[in-house]
């Protein structure tokens, strides 16, 4: 399909939702999927100065190695699986500064999953460091990077990163770190930051390349589509932010354009909320992220979803929607049922 007919089925949302309900189905049956994760943003001061962005110097901190640890332990005693680490754009961060994070984590756990760092970190890393991509992704590689979160998307258009996001990584790069990551056996999940001053079209030309990385490697182990946060950053200037309803179509084509290549689609209760996240369930979503345990950029945008969701809270959320709730790893490995 071209673009154009893309955006005329969005003309039709009841017969949208039910196509992507459809393929939902037939992709995932009716159990939707969650993992037992800790968010860590090791640094709020960053170098870029990005539209969106209400997380850069709110506390102006850096966290000691120590404290990293400390995070660690606190998820391993809560039983999460997996540490999802990110921070700002330190001036000098190099290949040695990244690979001091993963070591710190490894030091207290050889197992638990590190998914870690977007693919601007690893750019501005190998920039740092004078090194190629590929060999600063095989630098974290070794030192325990197991998958990377694909956030530093937003639109993946370049005359809108022109206006919101000027300093951060071209769309050629942000695919080109992601591939290179898939070529060398690290998975990466896909994002959408939407809502704020892109059109529809350029919501369907970011799924579509996103499509077509996967047909290409293979890689991506979901996406995710996160809705603009519009308090504290100038972008809220500009845009209140997308609609429930809207949230709930985007899912949807999403969930229409990415088929068969990608079967996971998240919602994300931090952006969402608890109620619309249940309604997503019947729109194409199969999947609603982890407990997080500490959520900090999307709170500091004016989230109030809350930053930490308890296991029995999200088995409830499942089960209450009337679907089946399964625990999972990072990679979509089956954990744990709660028939």
């Amino acid at each position: 399909m071209l673009i154009q007919e893309y955006v005329s089925l969005l003309s039709n949302p009841y017969e949208t939702f039910k196509i992507a309900d459809t393929l939902r189905r037939r992709v995932c049956g009716d159990e939707v999927t969650f993992v037992i994760n800790r968010n860590i943003n090791f640094t709020d001061r960053c170098i870029n100065k990005c539209k969106f962005c209400s997380f850069r110097y709110r506390k102006n901190y850096l966290l000691k190695m120590e404290e990293i640890a400390r995070k660690v332990e606190e998820a391993l005693d809560y039983g999460c699986t997996e540490v999802c680490i990110q921070g700002g754009l330190l001036k000098d961060a190099d290949i040695n500064f990244y690979v001091e994070i993963l070591q710190t984590v490894r030091d207290v756990s050889k197992t638990i999953h590190i998914h870690a760092f977007s693919p601007m970190e690893v750019l501005h890393a190998a920039r740092n460091s004078k090194m190629h991509v590929e060999d600063t992704l095989r630098e974290l590689r070794n030192a325990g990077l197991d998958s990377m979160p694909g956030t530093a998307a937003e639109i993946l258009v370049d005359e809108i990163r022109e206006k919101i996001c000027p300093g951060k990584l071209k769309t050629s790069e942000w695919v080109s770190v992601v591939k290179t990551a898939h070529k060398l056996g690290i998975p990466t999940t896909a994002t959408m930051m939407y809502g704020h001053i892109e059109s529809w079209e350029d919501r369907i030309r970011h799924l579509l390349l996103i499509k077509k990385i996967q047909q290409e490697t293979g890689g991506i182990t979901e996406f995710i589509p996160l809705p603009f946060m519009p308090k504290n950053n100038p972008l809220g200037e500009l845009s209140s932010g997308s609609s429930g309803f809207e949230d709930l179509l985007l899912i949807a084509i999403a969930r229409i354009i990415l088929y068969p290549e990608i079967q996971n689609i998240q919602a994300s209760w931090v952006k969402l909320g608890k109620k619309l996240v249940q309604a997503s369930l019947f729109t194409g979503a199969n999947d609603i992220g982890g407990t997080l345990m500490e959520e900090n950029i999307s709170k500091a945008a004016g989230s109030s979803s809350g930053e930490f969701l308890e296991v029995e809270e999200i088995i409830k959320l499942i089960k209450t929607a009337k679907r089946i709730p399964v625990q999972r790893s990072t990679v979509y490995e089956v954990i744990k049922r709660y028939n």
